[in-house]
């Protein structure tokens, strides 16, 4: 079962590698078999090699502005999050931030699934 305080560890490490734009660390945080689902995919990615070309082309459209989250549970090994993330599109410069929420289901200390809720109007 998951600490509070491993739980905020762990969001802490994903939050400061995506702000860093550290893909390596980022993608270390991520159990090989995970599984990812966010409104912007019909189908849930399946693997750490998927998983890492989105992050990768993500990263290459936009700069990481914010993560910071508000609020965070956890139920066994299941972490519930509310968070507020901001970018920079390169090619326009324009700044895009939103709201979400997350549900991340840990194994062995990694993320093993993720999935995501938030509205896609925001990021248009």
């Amino acid at each position: 079962m998951l600490s509070h305080e491993d739980a905020w560890a762990l969001f802490e490490r994903r939050r400061r590698a995506w702000l860093d734009e550290d893909l390596p660390g980022y993608l270390a945080l991520w159990t090989e078999d995970m599984t990812f689902q966010s409104p912007m995919h019909a189908e849930p990615l399946r693997g750490r090699g998927p998983f890492a070309d989105l992050v990768a082309r993500s990263l290459a459209a936009a700069r990481p502005l914010r993560f910071d989250v508000s609020h965070l549970a956890v139920r066994e090994d299941v972490v519930m999050a509310e968070w507020t993330i901001a970018i920079e599109r390169r090619e326009s410069g324009a700044r895009i931030e939103w709201r979400g929420m997350s549900v991340a289901e840990m194994r062995d200390g990694r993320i093993a699934v993720w999935r995501e809720y938030w509205d896609p109007a925001a990021l248009a």
